[in-house]
This record gives structure tokens, sequence and C-alpha cells, in this order.
């Protein structure tokens, strides 16, 4: 006869559920509407080009997203599901190895179901699946490889072997910061007396043995590609130098943790290394500190340029089973705080995604840090490049200035096979040898033929500093830069050039698109109804006619231009050797007083538009002033 579940295990469960489907939908929304992460477009562009390994990862990541739209067609949400559909698995793999491993002393608790409630609400793992990322089955991996450590503990069989394998051999074929995960777990079953024992079995190098065979996908690649991969991975995105930002590790932990959980996982983690603790318990405690103290330490010598935050989530999942015994024990006002804390983590994760779905909302944090320039402007960027190519000669040829821009719009005009200029970004991302390998990384105009040309370039894809040398780059590859349409997305923010290039390269000193600075307003208080309007601008090649002050997209004045403002050729010799070629170098400087009468008190765009000698006309991006 089936006993009957106490009340705490029925509550405890209903929650779980609860919650579980309420994210699950609203994920699946977020997934259907947002658009795609720059990496989502290049692993589409990777499935449409099957291979056992790329540059960047080996193959599953883009396995995955070919097979969601084998079934579901061409669409984000096609794109996403498998990637849903295996982080909506992972609670409930968490709550069942909770379950196993939380053993008779919490029976009756419905301490299995709150680790499942944990793992949902986790923010770095209650938003996974939005995005088809490679941390998808990368976690997979690592859950079905937790569960086949904590089952081989307790006696060695075909079911944890089996589960063994398939975790390494996912692992393997997913990505190289997997080798983290291999590693400390192997030396957890060293450090157990049953672990060692395991490891005796023949069954479990067999295992072993399969998922060593999902490193030769990888290992060919790189023998083929003069270690290409394993160098951009290891050596060439980080600096491998001592660096103080390594403490900033924990600050970033406890957001995408939430301060009160991580607390939890890591008391959980550090208590069930202690005697008396069951062997599986402390394998998942062994297996998460470590795995999150060795990226605490690597912080401070590896790469701290681009995201890496998710990297301790393997960590989370060996420690999530311990964490509901550790806030079961806290006083009740702090437990339900670090349960408020996690929740509302949640909210603001997948808070974040649905303002960057919402174009509107999105604007709104234009002058921000918090910007989600990856999700922005593609859908318009792709009406753009539509409009111009209509109105091209038939047989123009599409050419992208870097692998984000090439990705994402061959994903909306479904082109897999766009061009891309040599770009630092390509290099910076890992992109670079992939695309040389795919034929369509392009370093001359003279490689795509004589045919007209459709160049659109991401001004905003490069740091200020560093455009003009861009721009004179572009010329070297393309030649002369014609007047550009300007995309401004988001107030400039997001900002893209469209050039249409003659079937031949035209002759020429370097023409590149406008550049200006304002130097008043500063921007960094309110300014009175009349203000001084001063900065400076060129254009390289031709020189600008004149310049004109905007307030909300409309005229209101032309400053004087031609003031002379020498310090501006000092400074850009620092950064391009030749510094600026504008011929009216350095009277480029523009002043005006503007006053804005009787406009109500708020907060206006003030911006410029430029006008090129070669009849360009360019707005420049806006910034926000505070009329009081």
């Amino acid at each position: 006869m089936r006993q009957t579940d106490s009340p705490t295990i029925t509550s405890a469960r209903a929650t779980f559920i609860a919650l579980w489907a309420g994210v699950l939908l609203v994920k699946c929304v977020l997934a259907a509407r947002l658009p795609l992460f720059v990496d989502e477009a290049f692993y589409w562009q990777e499935s449409r080009h099957p291979a056992w390994a790329y540059s960047d990862l080996p193959g599953f990541t883009a396995w995955l997203v070919r097979a969601g739209q084998t079934v579901a067609g061409h669409s984000e949400f096609a794109l996403r599901w498998p990637f849903l559909l295996i982080a909506a698995l992972l609670p409930w793999w968490i709550m069942r190895i909770a379950r196993r491993e939380l053993g008779e002393a919490h029976a009756g608790s419905g301490l299995a179901w709150q680790a499942g409630s944990l793992a949902v609400l986790l923010p770095l793992l209650g938003t996974l699946g939005v995005l088809g990322l490679p941390d998808v089955p990368l976690a997979l991996a690592t859950v079905l490889c937790l569960d086949a450590g904590t089952r081989l503990l307790r006696g060695v069989d075909w079911t944890s072997a089996g589960l063994l394998a398939a975790g390494l051999a996912i692992g393997g074929l997913t990505h190289y910061r997997f080798v983290a995960v291999i590693g400390v777990g192997f030396l957890a079953l060293l450090w157990l007396r049953e672990g060692r024992a395991a490891l005796r079995d023949a069954r479990v190098w067999g295992a072993v043995a399969i998922g060593a065979l999902a490193w030769l996908p990888l290992l060919t690649w790189n023998l083929a590609n003069a270690d290409a991969g394993l160098r951009f991975q290891l050596v060439d995105r980080h600096p491998w130098a001592f660096h103080p930002d390594g403490w900033r590790f924990l600050a970033v932990q406890a957001a995408f943790a939430s301060p009160l959980l991580l607390v939890a996982l890591l008391r959980g983690g550090i208590a069930g290394l202690g005697e008396g603790r069951t062997a599986a318990v402390r394998y998942l405690s062994l297996s998460g500190v470590a795995v999150f103290a060795g990226f605490f330490a690597m912080g401070f010598f590896a790469d701290s340029e681009r995201v890496s935050f998710h990297w301790t989530l393997p960590a989370y999942l060996a420690l999530l089973p311990l964490a509901a015994p550790v806030l079961a024990g806290w006083r009740p006002v702090w437990r339900r705080l670090a349960w408020i804390l996690a929740g509302a983590g949640l909210v603001a994760g997948l808070g974040y995604y649905a303002i960057a779905a919402a174009p509107a909302l999105r604007a709104q944090l234009a002058d921000g840090k918090a910007y989600p320039s990856n999700f922005a402007g593609w859908d318009a960027l792709a009406e753009a490049v539509k409009a111009e190519r209509a109105a091209m000669p038939a047989g123009t040829r599409l050419l992208a200035d870097n692998f984000k821009i090439g990705a994402e719009l061959g994903f909306s005009l479904g082109d897999a096979r766009i061009p891309v200029l040599d770009h630092p970004l390509n290099a910076h991302h890992g992109r670079a040898p992939q695309l040389a390998l795919w034929n369509l990384l392009v370093r001359d105009r003279a490689t795509l033929g004589e045919a007209p040309v459709l160049l659109v370039v991401g001004a905003s894809d490069v740091e200020y500093r560093q455009l003009l040398r861009r721009y004179h780059d572009l010329c070297a590859m393309v030649g002369p830069l014609p007047p550009p349409r300007v995309l401004d997305i988001d107030h400039g923010r997001q900002r893209f050039l469209l050039f249409r290039l003659p079937p031949r390269r035209a002759a020429g000193p370097c023409t590149t698109p406008a550049m200006a600075w304002i130097d008043l307003p500063a921007g960094d208080g309110p300014v009175p109804r009349r203000f001084e309007l001063r900065g400076w601008a060129f254009k390289d090649g031709v020189g600008l006619a004149k310049v004109e002050a905007l307030v909300d997209g409309e005229v209101v004045s032309q400053p004087v231009y031609g003031i002379a403002r020498p310090e501006v050729v000092g400074f850009w010799s620092k950064w391009r050797e030749g510094g600026s070629t504008d011929p009216q170098q350095p009277n480029v400087g523009f002043d005006v007083w503007i006053d804005l009468g009787d406009r109500a008190p708020g907060r206006y765009r003030l911006g410029l538009r430029l006008h090129g000698r070669d009849g360009s006309i360019e707005d420049w991006p806006s910034q926000i002033i505070e009329l009081r």
C-alpha cells in the first residue's frame, strides 16, 4: 500500500510545480519574441554548415539549432525550443538527486522539492534556455555526470555507467570549458574511498572511453588548423597575468545567484565536506566548492573583458541539493528573505530579456551601461538592407562589416553565406578562422568580383577612439566610402551605415563617414533655456560644409563651423598613424548659443546633423539634456 505524502511534501511539491510551470511559460513567450543574440545567430550559421567542430566550439550546439529548425521551421522560437526543453528538465533532475541523496534524515520534510524550487529560482539557472547557447547542453552534461557520480559511489551498475558516458560525451561535444567538470569530478572520485573502488570497475572506464572519443572532433579540427581554437580558448583570450579585477567575481556571483542563496550554496558545500556525511554528499560538496573556488582563483589571471559570470553554473548544479537543508535551518525571516531575493533575481533576469524584446522599453536603456546592444536593431537593419538592395542593380552582393552583422543578417534573410570583412571582432570572438574556412572572410574588394556591393558597417561595434582607424581600414579594403545611409537604433546607441559600392573599386583618397563630439553641454547636469553648444566635427577626405543642431530631431540652429581646434588633430594622431585627413583640419570646431524659448522643462535629445561636401547628410547620435 502506497504511503500518503505528508502535508509538508504535498505543499513543497505543489510550490515547485507551480513555479516550474509559470517560469517555463514566461520563458517560452520570451524565446518567441526576443531577437537573436549575436552568438545565437552565429550558431545558426554554423548549423547551416554541418561539421563535427568549429573554430569556437564543438558541434553539439549547432546540431541542436539545426534540429530545432528542422522540426519547427525558421524562427527564433524554432531555434530555441530544444534548449528550452533541456533547461526545463534540469530542475526535475536536481530534485531527484536531492531526494535520493538527502536520505532518511530529511524524509518527509519536502526538502527535495524545495531543492527543485531553488533550481527554478536560481537566476543563473532559471533564465537558462531562453537563448540557444552552449551553456544549456553543458548544464545537462554536468547534471548527468553528477547523477552518475553519486550513483557510482553506491556501486557501479549499467545505469550509472550509461549516465556517465552520456554526460561525458555531451560535454565533450559542447564546450572546451567542460574540462573543468571532468577534472574536478575525477579528483573527487579519487578523494573518496568509494570513488576509488568505482574507478576499478571496467564499466566506468568504458564510459570514460566513450567520453574521450567525444573530444576527437575538437582534436582533429585543431590539428588541421594550427591549434587555432585551442589557442583562442587558452592563450589569445586570456592575459595570464595577475589583475585585481578577480575580486569582482564575488559581487558578480552574488548578483547572478542572489546573495543569500549564494551563501546557502557555499555553506551547504562546505558543511558537506565534514566527517559523517555520505560519500555522495561529500562528492557533490567537493565538486561544487572546487569548481567555484577554481573559477574564483582563475578570475585574477584570466579574461576580464568577455562575459564569464555563467562559468560557475556547474558548481551551483552540484550544490543545489545541499542548499535546501541549509536554508531550512535558518531563522524564518532570513529564510523568507533568501527565497524572495532569489525570486527577485530571476524576475530581474527575465525582465531584462523582456525589455530587450520590446523596442520602446529597450530605447529607455540607450544611455546606460545595461543597454542590450547584442539584441538591438537587427529587424530594422534587415528591412533597411532589403530596401537598399531593391533599389540597386540585379546581382548586387551583400558584404558585412563583421561576423555579428553577417550572422544576424544571414538569419533574417535566410542566407548563411554572406561574406564578412576582416575585423578585430572576428578574432576577438574566435570566429575569424571559421569564416576563413567557409571562404567568407574578405580582405579585399576585388575578391567579390565586378558587381555592385551593399556594404553594411556597424559603427557602434568599434570603440570610438578606434573608429577613425576602422574607417580607413575599410577604405583600404573596399576603396573610398560613398555617402552612407545612416540607420540609428535607439537614438544612435546602435548605429549602422549602409554604403552602395560601385561594381569596380573607386579611385581617389579615402572618404569616410563624418565624426563628431559635443564638448558642451557635458550632459552631467541640467541646462538653462539658453545654453552653449560647442564641439568639433570632421569628415576625412572631403570635409564638412556645415553643421546643424537638432533638438528631438528638429533643426534649431546652425552653429558657426570652422573654428580652429588643433588638439583634435593631436588626439586622432594618437589612434591612427597620420591622424585625420579632413582637408579643413584643424578648423573643425563649431560653437553656437541655443535658446529653447518657452519649451517645457524636461528631458530632450540634443543631436547634430553633419553635411559633407560630397553631398552626404549624417545625423550624429543624440544625447540627453535636462532642461530646467
